[in-house]
């Protein structure tokens, strides 16, 4: 252990550092996917045949939808989370 540098409090930082700032966004990202339908484009029917400017977007399926729920749930409550712990001190 070096004088200057305390490893606990490092591997701290770096693994919050990489859960908050690659796993929410990984998460943030992985929600919006589940949306999207399998072949990436949300126009189907005959008004996306056409071209026309009016397209129809197609709903994802129940799952799907659940899913992003649940991802960006999750998202919401860590800012929750770190705006509460900001609040209160951040101790």
């Amino acid at each position: 252990m070096s004088k200057y540098i305390e490893l606990d409090a490092l591997v701290q930082v770096v693994l919050a550092g990489i859960l908050v700032g690659a796993g929410l966004p990984a998460l943030f990202a992985l929600g919006v996917r589940t949306l999207v339908g399998r072949d990436g484009s949300l126009a189907t029917g005959a008004a996306a045949a056409t071209d026309s400017v009016a397209t129809r977007t197609a709903r994802p399926a129940a799952w799907r939808l659940v899913v992003a729920g649940l991802c960006f749930a999750v998202i919401v409550a860590a800012i929750g989370a770190g705006i509460w712990f900001l609040a209160s001190g951040g101790h």
